[in-house]
């Protein structure tokens, strides 16, 4: 007896993967988001390897996380795979205190984020 089986968030050609707790704003690591949305997944892999950017490393586990899910749950073809959907939003947020001057003090807030990624496998022409 039991639950029935919840139906797939995504389409028959695609495979998701989900970061849930990034550390850092959402504001930053949505400007690495943007560099690989619509890129061709191979690509996207070089871009966030050679990026400047701290939070470009975990978008990178997400990504290879998506590609993988792909490959081995979907049996999808990874050369053929490009970034459907890379969205950003907000997650927990710590919160800190910090000692000032004359016995007071501040707070310190550190944010986390998500990242959806979306994998869909295209028909090369």
């Amino acid at each position: 007896m039991g639950k029935a089986k919840a139906p797939r968030r995504v389409g028959d050609n695609e495979a998701l993967a989900v970061g849930t707790t990034i550390r850092g704003s959402a504001q930053k690591l949505n400007l690495v988001a943007a560099m690989i949305r619509g890129k061709k997944v191979e690509e996207a892999m070089n871009i966030l390897a050679f990026s400047k950017r701290a939070m470009a490393r975990d978008a990178s586990k997400v990504l290879a996380s998506a590609i993988a899910n792909a490959e081995n749950n979907h049996n999808l073809d990874v050369d053929a795979l490009i970034v459907a959907e890379a969205s950003v939003g907000k997650s927990v947020t710590m919160k800190r205190f910090h000692t000032r001057g004359r016995g007071k003090s501040t707070r310190i807030l550190k944010p986390f984020s998500r990242l959806r990624i979306v994998v869909r496998e295209v028909e090369e022409a």
